[in-house]
């Protein structure tokens, strides 16, 4: 198929339309088209966050509850999350000018000794996909580094991964820190990785343990929810 032919066909879909072709074209990893409806969409007079919200965040969610049940794989979740990538390089600096809120803010990396990274980053692209604002930095960190980027970007949510039995034991390290300069009650501490489970999250003193990207947005979203209304109703109280 030309370009002219695909180029006519997404601008000949109406709005409803558009969305759906979205969700599809973003599960199945089609940069160029969701560039393409993204630009269409702005061109409707559509706002940046509608955009992203009904079409790039829903079409992602899809992607993520078939990654949790298995339908989906890590390839192609990635070519999807790389996709929804090129959607939001457009409206990042839309959402910017009209200060629209992110859902929260993140810094992730994987710990010290540990140089594994693929599901670090999906994790960072799924999260960015939902809403987040994400700090991903990078492999081999020591405690300093968690603690220089706490302090630098002052995130709602700590996520730390390992991928070896060896480096689990320094997410300890991290939040035992934190615990002694009075800062593990700041943050939402999520831990992942392939050799974790639940009763090391809770062992080592995080919040939660998540299996997977898909499983490690929920999680934060629903974490940030109940902070949120828990601060509201403090701040209720306190009038």
């Amino acid at each position: 198929m030309s370009d002219q032919e695909d180029t006519f066909d997404l601008n000949s879909l109406e709005n409803e339309e558009l969305i759906e072709q979205v969700h599809d074209d973003l599960y199945n990893g089609l940069r160029e088209e969701v560039v393409l409806a993204t630009n269409i969409f702005l061109s409707r007079g559509w706002a940046a966050d509608k955009v992203l919200n009904d079409a790039l965040v829903e079409g992602m969610r899809i992607v993520g509850v078939d990654f949790r049940d298995g339908i989906l794989f890590v390839p192609e979740v990635l070519l999807a999350a790389n996709a929804m990538k090129a959607g939001m390089e457009i409206l990042r600096p839309l959402l910017a000018e009209t200060g629209v809120e992110p859902i929260g803010k993140v810094v992730i990396g994987t710990v010290k000794g540990d140089i594994h990274d693929i599901g670090k980053n999906l994790v960072s692209m799924m999260l960015e996909g939902a809403g987040f604002e994400v700090i991903n930095i990078g492999i081999n960190n020591p405690v300093e580094n968690y603690l220089a980027a706490l302090e630098e970007h002052k995130p709602d949510i700590l996520g730390m991964s390992a991928l070896l039995t060896t480096t689990m034991p320094y997410m300890k390290v991290v939040i035992d820190t934190l615990k002694q300069q009075g800062l593990r009650d700041k943050y939402i501490v999520l831990v992942g990785g392939a050799p974790l489970n639940e009763e090391f999250a809770r062992a080592v003193g995080a919040d939660a343990y998540c299996r997977d990207a898909a499983v490690a947005v929920e999680t934060a979203k629903s974490m940030i929810a109940q902070r949120r209304a828990a601060r509201d109703a403090a701040a209720a109280a306190a009038h």
